[in-house]
């Protein structure tokens, strides 16, 4: 068995598996910021609806003195 050769498939290997973890990690980084757009997003939209279903809430003050 050649040990250049060993060696050599090794460390190909401990690169291909670093490789695979970084784009493992972008991937895991984008989709929490999706999750985060995607919950600011709900979170508008639901005001959005509260708003046209009481459209009449919270556009007056009744004041007395």
């Amino acid at each position: 068995m050649d040990i250049a050769a060993l060696s050599m498939n090794l460390s190909q290997m401990k690169v291909a598996q670093e490789a695979s973890v970084s784009v493992m990690k972008m991937a895991m980084d984008l989709a929490k910021v999706q999750f985060i757009d995607l919950a600011n997003m709900l979170k508008v939209n639901t005001q959005i609806m509260e708003q046209s279903v009481n459209s009449h809430i919270g556009k007056n003050i009744d004041i007395k003195i």
